[in-house]
C-alpha cells in the first residue's frame, strides 16, 4: 500500500512537471545557491550564446563594409558612417523596437504553454512591420537634402544620398530578421540563427573583397555584398520556420494574422518608442559632431569608436535577449521568484564581461583605429577618445540587460519615459553645453551623453529592484489570456 502511495506521488509530480513545463519551484529554492546559479547560467546561455554570436556576426556585416569603404576614400567613409549611424540606426530603432513587442508576447505565451499563439503573433508582426517599413522609404530617397538641412557637408551628403538608396533592401531584411529572431528565441531555438549568420559573414568578406579589390566596383560593390549578407540569414530562418523546424508553434499561414492588428500596433509602438529613444541617442552624437570643426576627421574617429562600442553592445544585446526570454517565460509560467533570480544572474554575468572589456580598451587606444583607417589624424583622435570609449562599454554591459528585463515584463511604456528624460532632457543638453559653450568639442558632447546613460541605468536598477514580481505574474497571465485565440488546437513544441 505504501509503495502504491509513493508511486502515485511520483506520477502526480511527473504529471505536474509535464503540465507546467517547470520543476517544483520550492525544490529549486532549497538548492544551494551555487547550484541555482549554475542551473540559471546554463539556461541563460542557451539563449544568450547564439544571440550574442548572431548579433556580433550581423553587426560585423556593417563593420566589414565600413572597413572596405574606408580604404576607398575618406569622404565615402564619412558618408557610409552617416547613413548607417543616422538613417539605418533610425530605421533599425523603429523596426527593432516594434518587433520587441513580439518578444514580450511570444515569451509569455510560450511560458504559459499557449504554443499555438506564437505563429499567429509572428504573422501579425510581419504585417505591422512591413507597412511600417514602407513609410521609411522616403527617408532613403531624400537623404541628401535631409542631411544638408541638418548642416552636413555637401560632398558628404551627396555621397550619403547615393549609399542610402542601397539601404532600402536592408530595411526590408530587418522585418524578417528581427521578427524571426524574437520568435525563435522565445522557444530557445535560436542556434539556427547563429549558423546562418556565420555563413553569411564569411560570404560577405569574400564578396566584398571580390567586388572591390578584384572587380573595382567601389561603393556599389560593397553595398551589393552587404545586401546579400543581410538576406542570406533571413532565407535560412524562413526555411527553418516554414519547413518543419517549429512544428508545435508554426501551424501554417492563417487569416488570424489580420485580426487584432490595432492592439498589436499599439503594443509595437510602445516598444518602438522605448528602443528608438535608446538607439537614436548615439545618432544625435554623430549629428552634433557633423557641425564641429574638422567635421570629416571627427565623424571618422567617432564612427570608429561607435563601431567598437557597437561590437560590445552586441554582447550586451545577447544578454538583453536572454533576460527578456527568461523573464517572460518565468512570468508566463507564474514563477515570480525565478524571474527575479534570473535578472540577478544575467546582470552580474554581463557586468563582469563588460568590466574585462573596459580594462582592455583602456589600454588599446589608437591601435584600434588602424583596423579601419590609415589616417594618422583620425587614429590620434580615436586615442584621445579611448577613455570615453571604455566607460561607454562599461555602462553598456548593464543598461541593455535592464531593457531586456523591461521587454520580458512588458514595461515598455514606463521605460520609454525613463529614456526620454535621461537621454533627451539630461544627456543631450549637458553634452551640448560641454561641447559648444565650454568648447570641449566631441569629448564634451560624449561626456554629457554618457551622463545621460548613467542616469538611465541607475533609474532602471532602482525600478527593477523595487518591482513587485508577484504582481508582474498576474499582469503577464492577464496579457496571455487577452491575446489567446481559443479556436486553434494547442500542441506541444518539439523538444
Amino acid at each position: 500500500m505504501e509503495e502504491d502511495n509513493i508511486n502515485q506521488t511520483l506520477l502526480t509530480k511527473e504529471k505536474s512537471v509535464q503540465e507546467n513545463g517547470v520543476e517544483d519551484k520550492e525544490e529549486d529554492e532549497n538548492l544551494p545557491l551555487k547550484n541555482r546559479v549554475w542551473r540559471e547560467t546554463k539556461t541563460m546561455w542557451v539563449v544568450a550564446g547564439p544571440a550574442i554570436f548572431t548579433r556580433v556576426s550581423t553587426f560585423g556585416i556593417n563593420v566589414i563594409s565600413q572597413a572596405f569603404i574606408g580604404h576607398i576614400g575618406s569622404t565615402q567613409l564619412a558618408a557610409f558612417s552617416l547613413v548607417f549611424t543616422v538613417l539605418v540606426r533610425f530605421a533599425n530603432g523603429i523596426l527593432l523596437g516594434m518587433a520587441s513587442a513580439l518578444e514580450t508576447l511570444c515569451g509569455q505565451s510560450y511560458g504559459a504553454k499557449q504554443y499555438h499563439m506564437l505563429g499567429i503573433h509572428l504573422q501579425r508582426s510581419w504585417v505591422v512591420l512591413f507597412f511600417s517599413t514602407l513609410l521609411l522609404i522616403p527617408l532613403c530617397i531624400f537623404t541628401t537634402p535631409i542631411l544638408e538641412a541638418l548642416g552636413q557637408k555637401d560632398n558628404i551628403s551627396e555621397e550619403a544620398g547615393y549609399i542610402s538608396l542601397w539601404v532600402i533592401p536592408v530595411l526590408f531584411a530587418f522585418v524578417v530578421s528581427f521578427t524571426c529572431q524574437m520568435y525563435l528565441q522565445a522557444q530557445s531555438k535560436n542556434m539556427i540563427i547563429a549558423y546562418v549568420s556565420a555563413i553569411s559573414i564569411a560570404i560577405h568578406i569574400l564578396l566584398s573583397w571580390l567586388f572591390t579589390v578584384k572587380f573595382k566596383w567601389g561603393v556599389a560593390g560593397v553595398m551589393v555584398s552587404t545586401i546579400i549578407a543581410y538576406w542570406l540569414p533571413n532565407i535560412g530562418q524562413l526555411l527553418f520556420v516554414l519547413c518543419g523546424g517549429c512544428p508545435g508553434t508554426w501551424t501554417g499561414f492563417s487569416t488570424l494574422a489580420f485580426t487584432d492588428l490595432w492592439d498589436v500596433l499599439k503594443l509595437s509602438l510602445s516598444s518602438g518608442v522605448m528602443l528608438c529613444l535608446e538607439l537614436w541617442y548615439n545618432t544625435i552624437l554623430v549629428l552634433l559632431t557633423g557641425n564641429m570643426k574638422n567635421a570629416e576627421v571627427s565623424i571618422d574617429a567617432l564612427s570608429i569608436c561607435l563601431n567598437i562600442v557597437g561590437w560590445e553592445m552586441m554582447i550586451s544585446l545577447g544578454f538583453l535577449a536572454a533576460a527578456s526570454v527568461r523573464v517572460s517565460n518565468e512570468l508566463g509560467r507564474g514563477s515570480a521568484k525565478a524571474a527575479k533570480f534570473s535578472v540577478k544572474v544575467i546582470v552580474s554575468i554581463s557586468f563582469a564581461i563588460g568590466f574585462v572589456l573596459f580594462l582592455l580598451f583602456l589600454f588599446l587606444r589608437e591601435r584600434l583605429a588602424y583596423i579601419f583607417t590609415n589616417d594618422e589624424e583620425v587614429a590620434t583622435m580615436v586615442s584621445n577618445l579611448s577613455p570615453l570609449l571604455a566607460f561607454s562599454i562599461l555602462l553598456n554591459s548593464v543598461q541593455p540587460v535592464l531593457s531586456g528585463v523591461a521587454l520580458g515584463a512588458g514595461w515598455q511604456s514606463i521605460v520609454a519615459y525613463v529614456n526620454l528624460a535621461s537621454y533627451y532632457l539630461i544627456g543631450i543638453p549637458v553634452g551640448v553645453v560641454l561641447g559648444y559653450p565650454l568648447k570641449l568639442q566631441l569629448e564634451g558632447v560624449w561626456i554629457g551623453m554618457l551622463f545621460g546613460t548613467l542616469v538611465q541605468t541607475v533609474v532602471l536598477l532602482i525600478l527593477t529592484y523595487k518591482t513587485d514580481w508577484d504582481k508582474q505574474v498576474t499582469i503577464a497571465r492577464s496579457r496571455v489570456s487577452k491575446w489567446e485565440v481559443r479556436d486553434i488546437g494547442e500542441s506541444s513544441p518539439e523538444t
